[in-house]
């Protein structure tokens, strides 16, 4: 068995969960403050959106982190204890960063649509959160040679 192989399952599948994880709570603040506006006989902004849908990336950046080590896994079968570690860790950074970002969401969209200002401060802390899962990313693929 190549554990390296189910290291680049891995940390497609963590991140994934992360990111359903993210959206789910993003999410229902997205709509929370859709129905407050609602309530209100305001138009609901559809920038809200943005804040429930950001979660979504970790997901892209676990894939492309694993097709790189399907392809160390396959070729250097001697580290598959590495690249195993390497899904298991990165995936996990990238899920933590995906709840985040989905919290900090949640809290932007209701700010976002109590006030209808503040957009560009709430998506920058969501961007900053989107920062972990990138480095994650990028680092691990840089380590893995």
């Amino acid at each position: 068995m190549n554990l390296g192989l189910l290291g680049a399952g891995l940390v497609m599948g963590i991140a994934a969960v992360g990111s359903a994880i993210g959206i789910g709570i993003a999410g229902q603040a997205v709509i929370g403050a859709w129905k407050k506006c609602y309530i209100g006989n305001k138009p609901a902004p559809m920038t809200l959106l943005a804040f429930g849908g950001a979660p979504l990336t970790q997901t892209f950046y676990g894939f492309i982190l694993m097709m790189q080590m399907k392809t160390a896994a396959l070729t250097n079968t001697a580290n598959e204890w590495l690249y195993l570690g390497f899904g298991i860790a990165s995936g996990l950074a990238m899920a933590f960063s995906a709840i985040a970002q989905g919290q900090a969401g949640a809290a932007g969209a209701d700010a976002q649509g109590e006030t209808g200002k503040g957009f560009t401060q709430y998506i920058a802390i969501v961007g900053v959160c989107e920062t972990v899962a990138l480095f994650a990313m990028v680092l691990s693929m840089i380590s893995l040679g």
